[in-house]
């Protein structure tokens, strides 16, 4: 079994068009979105879902007031304000667990409580595993690690041997937990500045733990000079340039349908490209 994991130093950079179009070529597969705190792949892959399951990643503050003997100790040492009146307010509270070790009675524990859900889902194009945090939630590469041990259940349940994450943005811990065990790490990026810099930061990330990267340069053809400084950036350093995604209307065009522009318009220059990033990723394993 293979896994890949797309990802970029930032958002909006095209890692999800990406996804939705090589699950479009790749047939049997199973694809995951590990962007768990801003969920979009299942706006164009439009999932039917088979399996919802709760994820419990974090605790909060819970007062039992018949055992209560109104000390105030608790809301006193309490640095979130989380307790006024002896009530607890559960949007406040960190679930730090303070409260609960300084009660003198134990009228307070911590609980367990539901910060999102997870989903197997089934699409035209293959199963899918995906979730989604509630507002302000935490815990994200926990529910990443949760989503991706989805996938593999389905993948060795099915017999599948390709995973395609679409990963968070960013390097932080959701983008840990997304690439952590993978084959291989294909960094989108555009030609500007802050885009070098971006995938600067991934490329290290990626090589810190020993995964394999290849690069794809988004709208190559908006800058072609930095375009140009990329791939002479991965050619000193060793990193395979698998493909350049020239700029078209159309990517737009199918977005706003809700499809993946290599099933909306499968013989545009970008179709055609991503279908050559494939074979070329293909050929890595």
């Amino acid at each position: 079994m293979r896994q890949v994991t797309v990802l970029s130093g930032k958002g909006g950079t095209g890692k999800t068009t990406l996804v939705a179009s090589l699950a479009v070529f790749a047939k049997k597969l199973v694809i995951t979105d590990c962007d768990v705190d801003a969920p979009n792949l299942h706006m164009l892959l439009n999932p039917t879902v088979m399996r919802k399951q709760e994820f419990k990643g974090s605790k909060v503050a819970v007062l039992d007031e018949s055992k209560c003997i109104k000390c105030r100790q608790c809301e006193e040492n309490c640095r979130f304000n989380a307790i006024n009146d002896l009530k607890i307010d559960h949007l406040l509270c960190e679930g730090c667990g303070l409260c609960a070790y300084i009660c003198s009675v134990k009228a307070i524990e911590l609980r367990e409580k539901t910060c999102g859900y997870a989903y197997v889902s089934k699409t035209k194009y293959g199963f899918m595993s995906h979730a989604r945090l509630n507002p302000g939630e935490e815990n994200s590469g926990k529910l990443v690690t949760l989503v991706r041990q989805n996938a593999k259940n389905i993948a060795e349940e099915k017999n599948v041997d390709l995973i395609l994450n679409d990963g968070p943005p960013g390097i932080g811990c959701p983008v840990i937990a997304s690439v952590s065990g993978v084959d291989l790490g294909v960094i989108v990026v555009e030609p500007t500045l802050s885009g070098i810099h971006d995938m600067e930061r991934a490329l290290k990330m990626l090589s810190h733990f020993k995964i394999r990267p290849v690069v794809c340069i988004n709208m190559y053809d908006l800058n072609v000079e930095n375009a140009k400084m990329i791939e002479a950036f991965c050619e000193s350093n060793g990193v395979k340039v698998v493909g350049k995604i020239p700029f078209d209307p159309i990517v737009t065009e199918a977005m706003v349908l809700g499809k993946p522009v290599a099933e909306y318009s499968p013989e545009s220059r970008v179709s055609k490209e991503i279908e050559e990033i494939l074979r070329k990723i293909a050929t890595i394993f």
